[in-house]
């Protein structure tokens, strides 16, 4: 009688994917995956419509699109999540520094699209560099803070605080509003999970009400629409009120498979709305199911994060979850007409390249940053 062969790796390979089997977060990972998966369904529900409303002659366009980004992101996530922390750290760096170039080189060359200036053309895809700094000013922010334990007299704090007011600088000159609250909150986390002192804390504080203050009295979109969802009844609107309607219309079990409206009423239904088009078509289960998912990886991450013991990992591991929670709030909370418009898209379930990859970095850095082997070797690293 023959003795099954266990399917994982043995205990004796070394080798870096044995590793990775063993350590990394499957709980995660798989939750990601179901993710990504509905991410093409919605493609394949609000796609054609808004192909068809822009006018393109293949009804798939989106849906095909929306593969090839799916693809690139596991690549990417399970590539990235491989890294050992220094290399993750080191990758952070090359893509933070690259894509800060990319965002300076769009204030000149880049081409403005809904009153913004934020993507670049390369071969024939929109490229959004500031979804790629994020999750990479955040790991450089771990490592830079976590330093100020092998060196106290470095001014570190100062020095990740430069790269954070630079990238903000580049993301209100485009402007982006939304993003830049965005990675303010989760540079702030990483900031307070790295001992973020009270007199930093009163800064960041002081300085964040002035700065919204000024974005409000200079900016007229970001005035418009803390106004209109202040006084819906004043201004115009029509975006969140067909949103909301949707999740209404949708009710418990949903309309049905391709049975919604709001994906041919709303320009960005497969965007910033495609939460809408899922609440409307699947019901109130699967809205919450889908929330539910976004919550199970956030929380799992964070607290993962907390058992490790290195500073460096566990900041930036936390300020990863962190961020990618909170961007799915976000997506969420507008689609529910909590919060003002911010034109951001829900990870892995929005149309679009950028996104994609920027969520599968996210999640890859954070998973490298957490897996069980360096959790157990328990050291500093510089």
């Amino acid at each position: 009688m023959s003795v099954m062969a266990s399917s994982g790796p043995a205990r004796s390979d070394a080798s870096p994917l044995a590793e990775w089997r063993r350590s990394v977060d499957w709980p995660i990972l798989g939750s990601v995956f179901v993710l990504i998966g509905l991410g093409l369904l919605m493609s394949l529900a609000a796609g054609p419509a808004a192909a068809q409303r822009i006018g393109f002659d293949n009804t798939y366009h989106f849906v095909q699109r929306q593969g090839v980004f799916a693809i690139a992101a596991v690549v990417l996530l399970i590539g990235s999540s491989l890294l050992d922390r220094d290399w993750a750290r080191r990758a952070a760096a090359i893509v933070f520094f690259l894509a800060f170039g990319l965002m300076a080189y769009i204030l000149l060359f880049g081409y403005e699209a809904k009153g913004a200036q934020r993507w670049i053309r390369v071969a024939g895809f929109s490229l959004q560099p500031s979804e790629m700094i994020k999750p990479s000013l955040i790991v450089l922010t771990g490592w830079l803070l976590a330093q100020r334990t092998l060196f106290p007299k470095g001014p570190w704090a100062v020095v990740a605080f430069a790269f954070f007011a630079a990238t903000l600088g580049l993301l209100l000159l485009q402007p982006d509003v939304g993003q830049s609250a965005l990675l303010s909150a989760a540079f702030i986390i990483t900031f307070f999970v790295s001992g973020l002192p009270w007199r930093w804390a009163m800064g960041f504080m002081a300085g964040g009400t002035a700065l919204a203050g000024m974005l409000y009295a200079t900016l007229h979109h970001v005035r418009q629409r803390v106004n209109a969802f202040l006084d819906p009844s004043a201004y115009d609107t029509y975006q969140v009120d067909k949103a909301s309607e949707a999740i209404s219309r949708g009710g418990v079990m949903g309309a049905g498979p391709g049975e919604g409206a709001v994906k041919f009423q709303l320009p960005d239904a497969h965007t910033d709305f495609i939460y809408s088009v899922l609440s409307e078509e699947y019901g109130l289960v699967a809205a919450v199911a889908l929330i539910a998912i976004f919550a199970f990886i956030t929380l799992r991450g964070i607290r993962e994060a907390s058992y490790v013991e290195d500073p460096y990992p566990r900041a930036a591991a936390t300020g990863l979850f962190a961020l990618f929670g909170l961007q799915a709030a976000i997506n969420i909370s507008v689609n529910l007409h909590l919060i003002p418009p911010k034109g951001m898209t829900l990870p892995f379930v929005s149309y679009g390249g950028s996104s994609m990859i920027g969520a599968a970095l996210t999640i890859g850095f954070a998973l490298a940053l957490i897996r069980k082997r360096g959790i157990r070797i328990r050291r500093p690293y510089g």
